[in-house]
């Protein structure tokens, strides 16, 4: 049986199609987590921000940087952002926001994504995990940045941060060329 799919292949000719994307690939693939946890809102998050360092980590390509809460790329491209956040609370919260706000001009920030969750304790702390993600054409890494954000209902609401797993992290993927 397997002569017969040989002889078969040998006859097939012809050129495989091709694209920026199968040519290019991901090239570049990061991780970045809150170590330490915070109450309240964080608008932007500008502190404890780490790369992800445990549990087999596998970082591809250079990365980004991070400075005061302000992420750089590390080249053009079109990448891929995933804000996930991981917020507790004993007690009732109606909403927890999270987003994820992009620059073109490294000064004035829109909202490019956006996302709620909430929770109704029943005597005990609960946990919501929010996430949101968006599709960024970076242009010009000198003004193409990124940060993320986190505001809550109550004030008593704790945006989860850990040194040791992703509990409220970033993801970056580049997806291809610009």
């Amino acid at each position: 049986m397997s002569l017969v799919k040989l002889n078969i292949a040998r006859g097939v000719t012809g050129t495989l199609p091709t694209s920026n994307y199968v040519q290019g690939g991901i090239t570049m693939a990061d991780v970045w987590r809150l170590n330490t946890p915070f109450t309240g809102d964080a608008t932007p998050i500008t502190s404890n921000w780490e790369r992800a360092d445990t549990d087999g980590y596998g970082q591809l390509g250079t990365g980004m940087t991070e400075s005061s809460g302000i992420f750089s790329f590390p080249s053009t491209g079109i990448y891929k952002i995933k804000f996930t956040a991981t917020h507790y609370l004993n007690g009732d919260t109606y909403w927890n926001n999270i987003g994820i706000d992009t620059t073109t001009d490294n000064s004035s920030y829109n909202t490019a994504s956006d996302a709620l969750d909430g929770s109704k304790s029943a005597g005990d702390t609960t946990y919501c995990n929010t996430v949101c993600e968006c599709i960024f054409d970076v242009t010009n890494v000198s003004t193409h940045k990124v940060r993320v954000k986190s505001s809550v209902q109550n004030n008593g609401s704790t945006t989860y941060g850990d040194s040791n797993a992703n509990t409220t992290f970033i993801t970056f993927i580049r997806l291809g060329d610009t």
